[in-house]
């Protein structure tokens, strides 16, 4: 018993360093962008970056686990992860900064697609929901002190600090999962799918960059059209080698087991929703609003504190009501939430923001745990860490091309608003204001107000308003997507597990 808690621990701090770097980096993104200079589209890659790599790992990362040992594979992921975060911390420019993030994701894809299995084949069915409510409970906790510490941080030293700060905790994990953790695999693990994870990996991340340039160029220009061609090719191959592959990355029985699949597409919209959210709510309260780090850190408290309540309650709400009556609950909630958001903007009272996260938190922190057990209750013995790999890509899918989405929908909608603008402008400033334009959308407005003068602060702030109402309220759509979804897919589910079979304990490794 000491063992299990003790593997718990460990799972769950690797999980709150994962989230605290999420949100450390989404709080520093406007000094990134300051001192490195980015566009709104390279300010996305830091973000994409990291998240694709996850996405396109993660599933390799649970096959590996599997067929050589989970702690194995866990352990070199913290190293790698710590490895990149060192790396990022010292990066000297955009390209070096999006590389390292990269790295630093090739490490996270390792631990996320374990953690959960591990705690999978640690914990017994009748223990495992309350063990996957306190790992998601931990993770929020990462989540949401991670804007507060990024606000200090950032207020004493550099952006890099919001990245040295992941090393200690890496260490921490690496030491504690040499002494706790025990090894297990699944001997018949089948080999790893090299060409699929080619062409996913290579799919996603064409579409990401098409959809990302489409912010800046015409939908049918070559920087957008090419890649986006390339990319859907590349996932329609993987699509067809999937289904003539031995050894297909996404096994057959996992897509026919109704809850895991139904989960895997709800996270991927749910992630949709969310990354793009927390992106444009850092924007517009930093760069248009004005507001330090450290308070925009602090207001995010009123989405993590409802998150970490909740979160904790969802496993006595899974015992009373339907799994499908407390996932749409929290997707319903969170839509809610990002539809006050969605109207938020510098002028509007904090209480429209507060409620927004309120809302916003309440709903994730019913979502996500109910959402997680009930995805694994019925993945196939020996399957677990394959299934936990699945269900963190599609979350980390919904947050890069996700993110991408939304960024296009607003950097767009707010390029078009301003130069709606432009033509009411003197004729002598036109020529100027045009090539400011991308500046409005990724939210630089004091480089605008310096370019064209204090006077033209307030349009180019209404027009970046504009395309922060579209994004937002999208992401309110994706979630009311996410109810629908759940309601149709978890019909008649519900999330007790029936007692485990011989065959569904982990196997040691000797």
């Amino acid at each position: 018993m000491l063992r299990r808690r003790l593997t718990l621990l460990v799972m769950c701090l690797a999980t709150f360093m994962i989230q605290l770097d999420v949100t450390v980096v989404n709080v520093a993104l406007p000094r990134i962008q300051a001192d490195l200079g980015m566009t709104a589209g390279g300010l996305e890659w830091v973000i994409s970056a990291y998240a694709l790599s996850l996405a396109a790992l993660i599933p390799a990362g649970g096959v590996l686990g599997d067929r050589y040992g989970r702690k194995r594979v866990f352990q070199a992921g913290l190293a790698i992860f710590a490895a990149g975060s060192a790396a990022c911390a010292l990066s000297p420019d955009a390209p070096a900064l999006i590389a390292s993030r990269a790295v630093q994701g090739v490490g996270g894809a390792a631990m996320l697609a374990l953690t959960l299995s591990i705690l999978t084949e640690t914990f017994p069915p009748g223990d495992r929901a309350t063990a996957i409510g306190t790992w998601a409970a931990v993770g929020g906790t990462g989540f949401g002190v991670g804007p507060v510490a990024g606000g200090i941080l950032l207020t004493f030293f550099g952006w890099a600090s919001v990245f040295w700060v992941n090393v200690p905790f890496a260490v921490a994990g690496l030491a504690g999962t040499v002494a706790v953790v025990r090894e297990s695999r699944d001997p018949r693990s089948r080999p790893l799918d090299r060409p699929g994870l080619l062409l996913s990996a290579a799919g996603l991340v064409a579409v990401t960059l098409g959809l990302t340039e489409s912010a800046g160029h015409p939908w049918r220009s070559e920087p957008v059209l090419a890649p986006l061609l390339a990319g859907a090719t590349a996932l329609a191959g993987f699509a067809w080698w999937q289904r003539r592959s031995r050894h297909p990355m996404v096994p057959p029985g996992l897509l026919r087991a109704r809850s895991f699949a139904t989960a895997s597409g709800i996270y991927l919209i749910s992630y949709t929703a969310f990354s793009g959210v927390l992106f444009y709510v850092t924007l517009l309260y930093q760069d248009v609003a004005g507001w330090s780090v450290l308070r925009t850190g602090l207001s995010w408290l009123f989405l993590n504190a409802p998150f970490l309540v909740m979160a904790q309650l969802t496993g006595r709400l899974d015992r009373r009501f339907p799994a499908a009556a407390v996932i749409c609950a929290g997707c319903l909630a969170g839509a809610a939430g990002l539809v006050a958001l969605s109207l938020a903007s510098p002028v509007t009272p904090f209480a429209v923001t507060a409620a927004g996260y309120l809302l916003a938190g309440a709903g994730f922190g019913l979502l996500v745990p109910a959402l997680t057990h009930l995805a694994m209750r019925d993945v196939p013995p020996g399957a677990s860490g394959t299934a936990s790999g699945m269900l963190n890509a599609s979350r980390q899918i919904g947050t890069s091309v996700g993110l991408a989405v939304l960024g296009s929908i607003g950097v767009s909608a707010a390029v078009a608003d301003w130069s709606g603008r432009v033509s009411h402008f003197p004729a002598q400033v036109r020529a100027a204001a045009r090539g400011q334009a991308q500046n409005v959308g990724g939210a630089r407005i004091a480089a605008v107000a310096r370019t064209l003068g204090p006077a033209y602060r307030p349009p180019a702030a209404a027009a970046f308003e504009h395309g922060y109402h579209l994004a937002v309220g999208a992401g309110a759509g994706c979630l009311l997507l996410a109810a629908l979804i759940a309601a149709a897919g978890f019909r008649g589910a519900a999330l007790p597990a029936a007692p485990a079979s011989r065959e569904q304990q982990p196997e040691r490794a000797r």
